[in-house]
């Protein structure tokens, strides 16, 4: 097995899965306004200290991606936080791509950019003790979207950053989004959800990629926000696994869903009832930002005294995801916090 591959499924570990806290310096903002805190450089390097160091949390969490001033930055005592986290047995990772910008000459789609000059920039990263990078694209569903050339646009650019990481020694998570806005049922997320993935693996297989060397991190199968018909747990279950069964070489290591517009709860019973049911040749885990982080930044609300708190807050869901990568969380869980 060869490094990559062997860092891929450390990735999946059972048992384990992935904090996303690699929010954009826009994102943690609108983040810290939610508690009335001021978005400032030592007050975003407090709040990711306090989830990086919450003793414990390496029981659940294998991986952390990082925003590029939170790879470079360091806790109280000096240590930079990618050596923290490698101390724990964390692996730390890194957003590479530059956002999401409108698609030329398709109203209402996004292409992500950032290509230019990613191939210095992993050999940085790798560098600063970076074991993985992610890439996010981003489909929305509208009536008459994602067009075929939003999927190929995307699908390209999602390969190319794949081929580059590999090269630079670093495991790509390939982040292709379809997003839960809007009011379409459960089969039309399952019908775009089954394009994305089909162009997407296209392009990997076209660019060389090893499906055995990389992670994928979709979006669950589920009705838009707006949509009159919600789905149950088991709808929203059977439907991702019928789906990605159909799409995802079994050579992938491991499959870390989003939260996307889900509430904690929401994200874990999910992924606990896909995990029930089984089934499927990969690892099935989590990569998750507000969902293991929502509750955890009201807890700590920018105060020092409230550390404790946000990190218990934290290992709480970090703990509850954790055994949904088994099929073994409860509701009872949840009422004992």
């Amino acid at each position: 097995m060869s490094e990559l591959e062997s860092i891929a499924r450390a990735i999946v570990a059972p048992g384990k899965g992935i904090l996303a806290a690699d929010e954009s310096s826009p994102t943690i903002k609108k983040r810290f306004d939610s508690i009335q805190v001021e978005s400032t450089e030592d007050n975003r390097r407090a709040y990711r200290q306090m989830l990086f160091a919450a003793a414990g949390a390496e029981q659940h969490i294998s991986g952390v991606i990082l925003f590029d001033e939170t790879l470079r930055q360091s806790t109280d005592d000096g240590t930079p936080f990618p050596k923290l986290l490698a101390e724990r047995g964390i692996l730390p990772g890194i957003k590479v791509d530059k956002g999401a910008k409108d698609l030329a000459g398709a109203a209402g789609e996004k292409i992500t950019e950032g290509l230019d000059g990613l191939r210095d920039r992993v050999a940085e990263y790798a560098g600063l003790g970076a074991k993985f990078a992610k890439w996010r694209a981003v489909i929305d569903i509208a009536e008459a979207i994602p067009s075929d050339y939003c999927l190929e646009a995307n699908a390209h650019a999602l390969a190319r950053y794949a081929a580059l990481c590999l090269e630079g020694g670093i495991v790509p998570i390939v982040e292709p989004e379809v997003l839960m806005d809007g009011g379409h049922d459960l089969q039309r997320c399952y019908e775009v959800t089954e394009r994305t993935l089909c162009r997407t693996f296209g392009a990997l297989y076209a660019q060389r990629v090893p499906p055995e060397q990389i992670v994928l991190k979709p979006n669950m199968i589920l009705p838009g926000k707006k949509s009159s018909k919600q789905a149950s747990v088991r709808e929203v279950a059977e439907a991702t696994l019928h789906c990605f069964r159909r799409c995802v070489p079994a050579a992938v290591p491991g499959i870390v869903f989003l939260s996307g517009g889900q509430s904690e709860q929401e994200a874990t019973a999910h992924l606990n009832e896909m995990n029930k049911l089984g089934g499927g040749p990969w690892e099935l885990s989590f990569s998750y930002g507000r969902a293991l982080q929502a509750s955890a930044l009201q807890a700590w609300g920018g105060r020092a005294e409230n550390l404790a708190a946000g990190q218990k807050t934290f290992l709480h869901r970090a703990k509850c995801n954790g055994a949904a990568r088994s099929g073994s969380w409860t509701e009872a869980m949840e009422k004992v916090a």
